[in-house]
């Protein structure tokens, strides 16, 4: 027992109620363990910021507040000094959000504790994108080394940031979801292309990598085509790769061009996709959503060439940062050649 628990009675008092709250939780626990938790631990959390603003209980306080709720609760096993310094900075993390949004609450006891864990250490300066990762775990279910991972990528830098004309040309249930569903940049890193590859080249490599390529689009794609035909009167013509989201509800055309975006491309892009609304989109389906990812783009131009678009149109850059020497094809052994490496190798019976 502490010093402060036979001196001080509000102190003591205190220590009581802490006691009352978690042999509470603890019921409630059996039901929704995870849940009651974390809220405990947000709201003692808070009640630790409150009472260290009081000066009176020293550098010591942990140690002493560890040392007493270890004394009347001895079977927990969250009390340790390290963790109750969690809890603090858990609230604090979260204190203003919480403030404008008391619903945030229910996210945040959704997803383990060893998983905020991280995001404290990671993102306590940064709430909002900390409630970013905390959303995106419960929306993927990611375990945490996959949470993790994705923490040390700019994954919420990018999100949403296209350049989008979606909320004056979709139902506003719909814009927000179809921003979310955006990047800006697309990551094409997981792609192996020489220093001069072209426009075919890439697109190649995309629909070779079309499992990564999901991936980087995000959740809810299903690829059902590259280079699609589509007649548009008594034209044929080829949409670079079309996809469908089970999210939004609805088709997704993206062309892909490897130089700087050109007003141009959006009369392209948009006919593409009224050209899908009419042909391809049925009952049930919502607006087709357009989609151009290029090599850069001035933001103003964009801007102004979606304003011209009636059709929901986005437009996003993509980054290609590991490029090899032209010549670096050239050094890799062919498909034959590997064979006839084979054949010469003389068996070990031999």
């Amino acid at each position: 027992m502490s010093k402060l628990i036979k001196i001080d009675k509000n102190y003591a008092l205190w220590i009581e109620r802490i006691c009352g709250e978690f042999r509470r939780s603890q019921i409630k626990a059996a039901v929704k363990v995870n849940n009651e938790t974390l809220s405990f631990y947000l709201n003692l959390g808070k009640q630790i910021s409150d009472k260290k603003k009081e000066s009176r209980y020293g550098d010591g306080f942990f140690s002493d507040l560890s040392r007493d709720l270890n004394d009347k609760i001895p079977n927990a096993h969250c009390f340790s000094p390290t963790n109750l310094r969690y809890m603090e900075r858990f609230y604090l993390l979260y204190q203003e959000p919480l403030e404008n949004f008391p619903q945030l609450g229910e996210d945040l006891c959704r997803i383990p504790w060893g998983h905020h864990k991280y995001l404290i250490d990671k993102l306590s300066d940064n709430p909002q994108k900390a409630i970013f990762f905390v959303q995106k775990t419960i929306e993927n279910n990611w375990s945490r080394s996959v949470m993790l991972n994705f923490l040390d990528t700019d994954l919420y830098e990018r999100q949403g940031k296209a350049i989008t004309n979606f909320k004056a040309t979709l139902p506003d249930e719909n814009s927000d979801l179809a921003q979310e569903m955006t990047k800006d940049p697309y990551n094409f890193d997981f792609l192996t292309l020489s220093e001069r590859y072209n426009e075919k080249e890439l697109k190649d490599a995309l629909e070779q990598n079309i499992t990564k390529f999901l991936l980087e689009l995000g959740k809810g794609f299903a690829f059902v085509g590259r280079e699609y035909r589509i007649m548009i009167g008594k034209k044929e013509k080829f949409i670079d790769m079309l996809f469908y989201n089970i999210i939004l509800h609805c088709y997704v055309v993206i062309e892909i061009k490897t130089g700087e975006f050109d007003s141009e491309n959006i009369g392209q892009l948009g006919t593409y996709v009224s050209a899908v609304n009419h042909i391809l989109r049925k009952e049930g389906d919502n607006p087709s959503i357009g989609l151009l990812i290029c090599k850069s783009k001035d933001n103003v131009l964009a801007k102004y060439a979606l304003d011209s678009s009636s059709q929901p149109l986005g437009i996003s850059e993509y980054e290609l940062t590991k490029l090899f020497p032209k010549e670096f094809k050239g050094t890799l052994p062919s498909i034959e050649e590997i064979e006839f490496s084979l054949q010469e190798t003389p068996h070990l019976s031999d």
